[in-house]
């Protein structure tokens, strides 16, 4: 008999198996991770802990004082940009620690820099996501793809178009965000009927990197687009005394925005040129995918009513005086708690929410207010226009253009545009340039933040297709900003003038 036999009939206990205890797989150190994670830690380090730097002073001799939190403002801002390019840790997690750091270094209180976190602003990417998330689950993104995939035809060439233009269009009657949301699960719908796969792919990244920039071209065009217009020509009236009207601004927007538009698309066919030249049998497949959809639901026809009359209230706020006072974050939210009222949308569906993407959005509110409050932005705008008091007229609209484009990426586009138009309109004068060309210029490039996934919120809801990563957003936006630059400068030098705007004052 066996000795475990034996044992047992003894009443004896068994000795224990032997327990196998597979090892871990070692993950290898990421060395470029790591190098980047330290980068970040030593530019906040040598930015904070460096002497006070020396004052900025513009042209009328006023000083501008770097104080002790507007450097740990800038500190913050080295590394939170080191982070989010190469993406060391989640994008939402760097934002945690732009609020973390304010806190503990003392740069703002803390109350004060989580504060910005709940921002309106952050709220009204909120529900604009939550739109997003009603047209995929009734299934109106669904039906709107086949309809337009029928409509374009089969190549993707086409298709990236089809996709841009609607996008630009779209952003002349709602504000960009919104427009992003409802792009987005469309041209995801779009995207699964090009390949199955779960890699990224040129033509999705061309797809939703193309739908962030074409969304902010198109955002310039209407004072609907964005509320950094309403706010810029406002602003503008206060330092000069004129007033710019809707349908002026959209005269001299209009040839830039679809400008950009259909030069985005030769750089997206450049740069990202699709796999495949077309893919056969969609325009047909579209077709019967849109037959075999049905007629149309009660939830579909519901959600449809309310985001129409979301969009038509917030869009009658620039022209109906007492709808004025009605804040567009809170029309917004009307349509999210109706959602969940109606029964069109859940809990489950609330527990879906990319958080990482509205924290990432968060961060860049509380990093560009950090910047402004503290001093260190407007510290910044002074040192950059300066250098251009003495140069060419056309050589100082550029560099003014350049540093809102570039701040742009990193602060509320609003913000970047306070800040340099003051000292940019006193500069403006001894060069014999006019205001109103300093004003375009600028909110052309406040609505194309092409480099960080921060510069606007269709940025960030396009990382939510997982297609591209924050290095090579960065990447395909260095090329786009440049057709920016040259197509402004051609606006400054041709087009403008040709249509009837001053860029010129006429010699004494």
């Amino acid at each position: 008999m066996a000795d475990k036999d034996m044992k047992k009939m003894q009443g004896l206990p068994e000795p224990p198996a032997q327990i196998m205890v597979a090892e871990a797989p070692k993950v290898p150190l990421n060395w470029k991770r790591m190098f980047f994670l330290l980068t970040g830690m030593i530019l906040f380090a040598v930015v904070y802990y460096s002497p006070l730097w020396p004052d900025a002073v513009d042209p009328m001799g006023e000083h501008f004082l770097l104080t002790m939190e507007g450097k740990g403002a800038l500190a913050v801002f080295c590394l939170a940009a080191t982070w989010w390019v190469f993406e060391v840790v989640p994008i939402g997690v760097t934002s945690l620690a732009i609020g973390t750091l304010q806190a503990l270094f003392l740069i703002r209180p803390a109350k004060v820099a989580f504060k910005d976190f709940m921002d309106p602003s952050v709220l009204f990417i909120f529900g604009s996501i939550v739109i997003g998330m009603v047209f995929t689950k009734t299934g109106l993104t669904k039906r709107i793809a086949y309809k337009m995939l029928s409509i374009v035809g089969e190549k993707t060439s086409m298709i990236y178009l089809g996709c841009f233009v609607l996008t630009a269009a779209l952003t002349h009657i709602m504000a960009h965000t919104a427009v992003a949301a409802t792009m987005f699960p469309l041209l995801m719908a779009i995207y699964a009927l090009y390949t199955d796969e779960q890699t990224p792919t040129k033509f999705g990244k061309g797809l939703f990197i193309g739908m962030a920039y074409v969304a902010g071209a198109g955002s310039i065009i209407t004072l609907l687009g964005a509320a950094r217009g309403a706010v810029a020509l406002g602003f503008y009236k206060d330092i000069t005394g004129i007033d710019i009207s809707f349908f002026q601004l959209t005269y001299y927007m209009f040839p830039i925005g679809w400008g950009m538009t259909f030069a985005l698309w030769g750089l997206f066919m450049l740069i990202c040129k699709p796999e495949k030249a077309s893919i056969p049998g969609l325009k047909e497949k579209a077709k019967r995918m849109y037959k075999e959809l049905g007629s149309w639901s009660s939830k579909e026809i519901l959600a449809s009513l309310i985001v129409v009359c979301t969009i038509l209230v917030i869009s009658a706020k620039a022209f109906v005086p007492a709808l004025e006072g009605l804040d567009k974050t809170g029309i917004l939210l009307c349509s999210t708690i109706l959602f969940f009222i109606l029964n069109i949308l859940d809990i489950k569906d609330l527990e879906e929410i990319p958080w990482n993407i509205i924290l990432l959005f968060a961060g860049a509110m509380s990093i560009g207010f950090c910047l402004w409050e503290t001093g260190a932005a407007k510290w910044m705008a002074v040192n950059w226009l300066t250098l251009f008091q003495n140069a060419p007229a056309i050589v100082f609209i550029l560099g003014m253009s350049f540093f809102v484009m570039i701040m742009t990426n990193f602060i509320m586009n609003v913000a970047a545009i306070a800040i340099s138009l003051p000292v940019a309109l006193v500069i403006a004068p001894y060069l014999g340039v006019a205001g109103e060309v300093i004003l375009f210029s600028a909110l052309v490039m406040a609505g194309m933040p092409f480099l960080l996934l921060v510069g606007a919120a269709p940025n960030a809801i396009a990382y939510g297709s997982k297609q591209f990563t924050p290095g090579e957003f960065f990447f395909y936006g260095i090329p786009a900003s440049i057709i920016l630059m040259v197509i402004t400068w051609i606006a400054v030098q041709f087009i403008w003038p040709i249509m009837g705007m001053q860029v010129y004052l006429p010699t004494p």
